[in-house]
């Protein structure tokens, strides 16, 4: 056994060679993108080759060449054209709120064990409830992304709303939720997670421009209780994953008053719009909500991943989870905020609230402000040069960040508009300079953008546009060749 490896691996002059060398090749790697300078936001590679390369590295690679690959082999979030998924191009403060976090992995189950993070945590989730507009009863916590803060909310409000306990004795009768047909898919997991199963899952359909059609709301309800189905809770998104279209929250709180239901919001893409002076009227109502789900990583520009799940009555942050760990845990009498694994699905969570509270210290809720306000203008401009050609067509007028829109050919069909989207979409992956994404809705082929980057303007989506003409004039030829 080699007994000097242990000082290898902790020696502290090492460590900062690394870290200056590392952090110089991300500098330039930010200065490059953000300046549009790299012409690819990714070099596409199939899984068995790129699998193939680092079985390959392990055994023979440089170790310099580690962190250089690292780059070369991944989407770059901060290069204007890339316009995909709905995660941010994150601040670069992040990255070393991220290393002081690696660094002193201070667990946060109990106080002791992150006294500093626990403290920064109620911070920021008070500023939070302030701005959703709960008064200085609410409480929230952070956790490890929207799809576990949406299931801890949901347990949440079973243990809040249905007199049996679930938790200790199992599903005694059928418990169901509503949600809209467009509702993130994480919904549907934690409903079939929590043993609800599809019957439980009360899916209610939305209207011509996707957003939830609130005059199905009691028509739904009363069949699901015909079936012998207790509703316990109702989703609003806020908004919808798929489409960016918000659910009309006021209609849908007025609702949950009415039959006593625990209403959320899934606002871990869109719930940032609180801090948009512009936007936040897409959030009437929510004020009204039990509970509310934010993503630091979406459009506040955090690296993955933190979600905020913030509760109207602070209570229900102390109920969801009752459980004997004396080992950790002691029983007090006191508010014991402090102590998040009483709180929190996880047990071990990372320093997560160093992200939110140094954006909120370096610069301010206006910083949230300009960052949703400028990708949400960003939209509209691009619905715009959308609408002024011909060659495309949008799925709905955007509401927020996202946007589905297609390529049309007079000549071809729906099959044919499916198959030649689908394939436009696939050259642009290949081809790398830009990155988007699909969705279908009401089969119909979409392409799909999520504006995330504050520096992508309207001539790099100008680009995209005619970069998306030139490849489908290009494989209708080929398919006229053939």
């Amino acid at each position: 056994m080699d007994e000097k490896l242990l000082n290898t691996v902790y020696n502290s002059e090492s460590f900062r060679n690394q870290g200056h060398t590392l952090i110089d090749l991300l500098a330039n790697h930010l200065e490059k993108s953000l300046s549009g300078s790299s012409q690819k936001t990714m070099n596409w590679k199939n899984p068995e080759d790129e699998l193939g390369l680092w079985k390959v590295f392990l055994e023979q690679g440089n170790l310099s060449d580690f962190f250089p690959q690292i780059l070369e082999r991944t989407i770059h979030t901060h290069n204007p054209k890339y316009v995909g998924h709905q995660v941010a191009a994150p601040a670069p403060i992040g990255a070393l709120t991220g290393m002081i976090g690696s660094i002193l992995n201070n667990g946060m189950a109990v106080y002791e064990m992150g006294m500093a993070p626990t403290a920064m945590e109620r911070i920021v989730c008070d500023l939070l409830g302030e701005r959703i507009g709960y008064d200085k009863n609410s409480r929230g916590i952070l956790t490890s992304g929207g799809t576990l803060a949406n299931l801890t909310a949901l347990l949440s409000a079973r243990k809040a709303m249905v007199d049996s306990d679930v938790w200790n004795n199992g599903l005694t009768h059928k418990l169901g939720i509503m949600v809209s047909e467009e509702a993130h898919y994480c919904v549907d997991r934690a409903a079939k997670i929590m043993g609800l199963g599809e019957v439980g899952i009360i899916k209610v359909p939305v209207t011509g421009t996707y957003t939830i059609d609130v005059e199905k709301l009691e028509p739904y309800y009363q069949e699901a209780k015909k079936n012998g189905i207790e509703v316990f809770a109702i989703v609003g998104s806020a908004p919808s994953t798929a489409t960016g279209i918000y659910d009309d929250l006021e209609a849908i709180g007025q609702f949950a008053e009415k039959h006593n239901l625990w209403f959320h919001v899934d606002g871990a893409h869109g719930g940032a719009a609180i801090f948009s002076k512009k936007y936040e009227h897409l959030l009437n109502g929510i004020e009204s909500s039990d509970s509310v789900v934010i993503d630091g990583h979406k459009m506040m520009m955090m690296p993955t991943i933190t979600t905020a799940l913030i509760y109207k009555e602070g209570k229900h942050s102390h109920t969801t989870f009752t459980q004997k760990a004396d080992y950790l845990l002691t029983h007090t009498d006191e508010e014991d905020w402090y102590n998040g694994g009483k709180r929190t699905f996880e047990c071990t969570k990372s320093m997560m609230s160093l992200h939110w509270y140094i954006m909120l210290k370096l610069y301010g809720e206006e910083v949230f402000d300009q960052n949703v306000t400028t990708l949400y203008d960003l939209a509209m401009e691009f619905e715009q040069l959308l609408k002024k050609d011909n060659h495309f067509e949008l799925a709905f007028e955007p509401q927020s960040n996202i946007l589905c829109f297609r390529y049309l050919d007079a000549g071809l069909n729906l099959e044919e508009l499916n198959s030649i989207n689908q394939a436009i979409r696939q050259e642009l992956l290949e081809d790398g300079e830009f990155y988007l994404v699909q969705t279908k809705l009401r089969g119909v082929h979409y392409l799909r953008t999520t504006l995330m980057n504050p520096f992508t303007t309207t001539k790099h989506l100008s680009q995209l546009l005619e970069k998306i003409k030139s490849v489908a004039e290009k494989l209708l030829a080929k398919q006229l060749s053939q």
